[in-house]
């Protein structure tokens, strides 16, 4: 695998609790011997054991995937769609979605109300017949085995991490089992920056050995931060193969100059009138933020005293307070607890606020500055844990970009 690091932490998709399939034979059915075609849901139906879509949700406005395109591609473990965002730009069509979290697939059907086909829920059920032929595949396999907070976390409470973790590490061989059957011409896999130093690097040369030597893909990867194309720290691997030989090559991809990017004044409310109002994030005739997002007296003066004790220890544990000029911290899936990572200042002697979800959506890239298009159907808490799982969306465009011509010329 050739390699090209620029200067990550944490985030992916919750994944249910219990061991994953790594190497049995899928099965027709549930039942042991049933040898019967597996049950195969129309358009608009759920996958066999999960929820309907909602008919109610109300629509969002991406291109309808049931049309026809350049190239097919699947979104596993799909999240809320960052990864399917960017590939459809340069003329893909999804033909298959899977993703476990109930909350992430209201926010996907919400924001793809078109798709032709049910989400999918937990891939380790799958059978080969579920999965249709397609020119791509699309993977942010979950990262919390192998992200710094993930790994301390397991560490202090004596659990294993990394390909140790039954429930979530080994779901890499699941997508092994898929690329090994269908052999697209492509794949993009992300996680975070910790997947390359894990375990002194053991377990990304098992990643390594799997995707080139033993099933043959030439592969290259790339660590890439979000601040050259948003203003947030967050830094992810990006893994992209070709089943065949070709001229692509990672550090091809020149990165606009952080120094000049944007700043968090872009993706902020600006509170002035000049954007309508959008309840419950913003309220009143200029669309100020509601006070709902701004902390507590106690909550503040909590993280500030936590702030200090860790100071004075020379730990750098705090919480990080940013203004319109600042570039934010990588937003986390724990933004919803205290939102200590991403706080704005406020004026007047008011504590800091949280970023509402409709700014979270900017600082990923799923709206544009100021834009209100990409459909929040669920709590403010799952939306937290959803965007902050998720990945930077002009991050993957640009991605999809560097490697259009190898897929459309495969």
């Amino acid at each position: 695998m050739n390699s090209y690091a620029e200067p990550g932490r944490n985030a992916g998709s919750p994944q249910p609790d219990g061991p994953a399939r790594t190497g049995r034979a899928p099965r027709a059915s549930g039942k042991p011997g049933d040898t019967r075609a597996p049950h195969r849901p129309g358009p608009g139906t759920a996958a066999p054991g999960h929820p309907s879509p909602d008919p109610g949700t109300p629509a969002g406005t991406p291109r309808d995937s049931a049309a026809p395109g350049p190239f097919t591609f699947i979104d596993l473990f799909a999240g809320i769609g960052g990864l399917r965002r960017g590939f459809e730009t340069i003329g893909g069509t999804c033909v298959f979605t899977s993703e476990w979290d109930r909350f992430s697939q209201k926010t996907y059907r919400a924001n793809y109300p078109h798709d032709a086909h049910p989400i999918f829920g937990d891939i380790t059920a799958r059978t080969d017949d579920d999965i249709p032929p397609h020119d791509v595949l699309l993977a942010g396999f979950p990262c919390q085995p192998f992200s710094i907070a993930g790994v301390s976390k397991k560490n202090a409470l004596n659990r294993p991490h990394g390909f140790a973790c039954e429930s979530q590490g080994t779901l890499f061989f699941e997508i092994r089992q898929i690329l090994e059957r269908h052999r697209p011409k492509a794949f993009l896999l992300e996680n975070v920056r910790n997947l390359a130093s894990h375990d002194r690097g053991r377990t990304f040369s098992v990643i390594r050995k799997v995707l080139e030597e033993d099933l043959g893909y030439h592969v290259q990867y790339r660590i890439l931060d979000a601040k050259s194309w948003l203003p947030q720290h967050r830094e992810r691997i990006f893994i992209a193969g070709f089943r065949d030989p070709c001229a692509f090559r990672f550090d091809a991809l020149e990165c606009p100059e952080p120094a000049s990017g944007p700043r968090l004044g872009t993706i902020l409310h600006p509170e002035n009138g000049a954007e309508a109002p959008e309840p419950p994030y913003t309220e009143g005739n200029i669309g100020r933020v509601s006070p709902r997002y701004t902390l507590s007296t106690h909550l503040w003066t909590y993280l500030q005293e936590y702030a200090a004790r860790h100071r004075a220890r020379g730990n750098g544990f705090g919480f990080g307070l940013c203004g319109p000029e600042d570039v934010a911290r990588t937003l986390s899936a724990r933004y919803y607890k205290d939102g200590s990572e991403i706080l704005i200042h406020q004026d007047g002697g008011r504590p800091p606020r949280r970023l509402t979800p409709r700014e979270c959506a900017r600082l990923m890239g799923f709206d544009k500055p100021g834009g209100q298009d990409f459909v929040i159907p669920v709590s403010d808490t799952q939306a937290y844990r959803q965007f902050g799982n998720s990945v930077a969306v002009p991050v993957v465009e640009a991605v999809a970009r560097l490697m259009s011509p190898f897929i459309h010329s495969a």
